[in-house]
């Protein structure tokens, strides 16, 4: 366990939960990170006292102001997805020694009005902007270590909110990783 109460994996994974929040428009909640020109979906670590449903909406408030009753949870992925740090971002001087993060990936629709959302619920907020983008743009701005992991929960999710048909997604042309599993069918639990 972590001084600040997370808790690291045998195999050196933080377990973590990413927050895909969209409007009825199709869009999603793109937020940059305090201080940086680094943008990102809401996301957080799991608590050893929880569960990944628990640290989903303790996240939501924290990080974007909303409470359970503000969204609607559409579902999240089946199993974990895993994101390696780079090597100039690996702490070696902690133990346990953290390599990455373990995400279980949930959507939600807001139910509320854009104005709801407040950055500044929590003493340290994660987020100074945010704005709507369009489904696949997260792809294009993530820091590039995130990028399989977003890909592969967007991939995921996306027949959730696009049972008509997912959007294609737009250049730059985007590799299949070794990794991906999307198959045109979704794999996602709905609530």
């Amino acid at each position: 366990m972590l001084e600040d109460g997370l808790v690291i994996d045998t195999e050196g994974f933080r377990p973590n939960v990413g927050i895909i929040l969209t409007n009825n428009r199709g869009q999603l909640f793109w937020g940059r990170r305090v201080g940086q020109n680094a943008w990102q979906f809401p996301q957080g670590g799991i608590k050893p006292s929880e569960q990944p449903r628990d640290a989903l909406y303790r996240e939501l408030e924290e990080e974007v102001g909303l409470r359970p009753d503000q969204v609607e949870l559409l579902g999240c992925t089946q199993g974990w997805l895993r994101y390696r740090l780079p090597h100039y971002l690996i702490r070696r001087h902690r133990r346990p020694l953290c390599i990455g993060q373990k995400q279980i990936w949930f959507m939600l629709r807001i139910q509320v009005a854009d104005d709801a959302v407040r950055l500044d619920a929590c003493e340290r907020p994660e987020f100074d902007h945010w704005r709507w983008v369009e489904y696949w743009h997260p792809l294009r701005e993530v820091v590039f270590f995130k990028r399989g992991v977003y890909r592969r929960a967007l991939d995921e999710l996306a027949p959730l909110l696009f049972p008509e048909g997912v959007p294609q997604r737009g250049l730059p042309p985007y590799r299949q990783s070794r990794h991906s599993t999307w198959n045109g069918r979704s794999r996602a639990r709905r609530k």
